[in-house]
């Protein structure tokens, strides 16, 4: 198996064990009490914000460990007092270090908080509602249109967005109406190798009624830049940060930079 269908088949025993544990109908209970209270749209299409979804992630399937010394409350007041128009936090324990409790520490920032996992049932967005999320992830090469289609009308019916993540053309028939947010990641979740070519290629493809968003691989003000000129309104970025030892720090400077630059 690559490395998605690894992720996906241990996803589904999570899954299962989670549901043992607290039925749907309960979570789905607690999870429409909760207000999301941030739209990823409005701050994406804010043109005082940076458009960077700026991302926490201990570690990756690919480069082992990214950073584990920082504390996720600190970090992510950083990334969002200079100018984050999101934060993207990965709640998946196994292949990437992260938890539950990393969304909701994060949630005392006044911003949309995107669920980075690998969603494949709508138990996951109940979850991600309760934690805290804005915005769910769904990822097109895991799941089918129909699947695609049905997860995200759930995801709205409880008030959160979608960002839809594509990685070739071939999943543009995943993109639906209440996928409004659309993302293309340079990184190919089956190799994990980045090409950053792959957003500027597929850009024209996106219908142009959708906010479209690049991920993965970007780590200069020239590749924002150039997705700008391409249409592009957000850019996830977690990497580039969290490798140094001081992530906020760094996100500070780069947008000090992209804003004296622009």
């Amino acid at each position: 198996m690559n490395i998605l269908d690894t992720i996906i088949a241990h996803k589904h025993k999570e899954l299962a064990a989670r549901k043992a544990l607290l039925s749907f109908a309960a979570l789905e209970k607690q999870a429409v009490e909760i207000k999301s209270n941030y739209s990823l749209k409005e701050f994406l299409l804010n043109t005082e914000k940076s458009g960077i979804i700026a991302e926490f992630k201990r570690k990756s399937p690919s480069l082992g460990i990214i950073n584990d010394q920082v504390n996720i409350k600190e970090v992510t007041a950083a990334y969002t007092a200079h100018g984050a128009s999101a934060l993207s936090v990965l709640t998946d324990a196994q292949f990437f270090g992260g938890s539950d409790a990393d969304l909701e520490n994060a949630r005392t920032n006044a911003i949309p908080i995107l669920r980075k996992d690998f969603i494949i049932d709508e138990y996951q967005i109940a979850e991600a509602k309760k934690i805290g999320a804005n915005v769910v992830l769904l990822i097109a090469a895991c799941l089918s249109p129909a699947r695609v289609s049905s997860l995200a009308e759930y995801a709205c019916s409880l008030g959160l967005e979608v960002l839809l993540e594509l990685h070739n053309e071939e999943e543009l028939m995943h993109i639906c109406d209440a996928t409004t947010i659309v993302g293309i990641n340079n990184r190919d979740l089956k190799t994990f190798k980045v090409d950053i070519e792959r957003s500027l290629l597929m850009a024209t493809k996106i219908p142009v009624e959708k906010i479209k968003v690049a991920e993965s691989g970007i780590n200069s003000i020239e590749n924002i830049r150039l997705f700008k000129e391409h249409g592009f309104k957000g850019f996830l970025m977690g990497e580039h940060f969290m490798k140094t030892t001081n992530p906020g720090a760094a996100f500070k400077n780069f947008v000090n930079s992209l804003n004296n630059q622009s």
